[in-house]
């Protein structure tokens, strides 16, 4: 009867470690009222806007673990990338843009 309870418990286990996405996957809010999606791609994450007027277009590219990401945004209404990065802290993204990791632009977004 303990073995089962233990083979169990650590087949649960197991599985839900299996299943841990990292915190930044899922659909956001932005700053401006659109939806992004921030999915895994290619060893990293790539973040996509699902409404709005640039809508099904990607805007980023980020890497990294734990709630701290870095790689690249892109500003759809200029159509200029920056050096980014994202931090979670519970339901809220702070993605930060950079140039020359100077002229900074700060947005933070919502999980939906």
């Amino acid at each position: 009867m303990i073995r089962s309870f233990v083979l169990t418990a650590a087949i649960a286990m197991i599985a839900g470690m299996a299943h841990a996405e990292e915190p930044i996957v899922g659909n956001w809010k932005t700053a401006s009222g659109e939806t992004a999606v921030i999915a895994p791609c290619g060893g990293g994450y790539c973040v996509t806007l699902k409404t709005g007027k640039y809508s099904g277009r990607k805007i980023g590219t980020l890497a990294g673990t734990g709630g701290s990401y870095a790689g690249e945004i892109t500003d759809p209404a200029a159509d200029k990338t920056y050096s980014g990065s994202g931090k979670i802290s519970g339901n809220s993204l702070k993605m930060q843009g950079c140039v020359l990791k100077i002229l900074c632009k700060t947005q933070t977004w919502t999980r939906l």
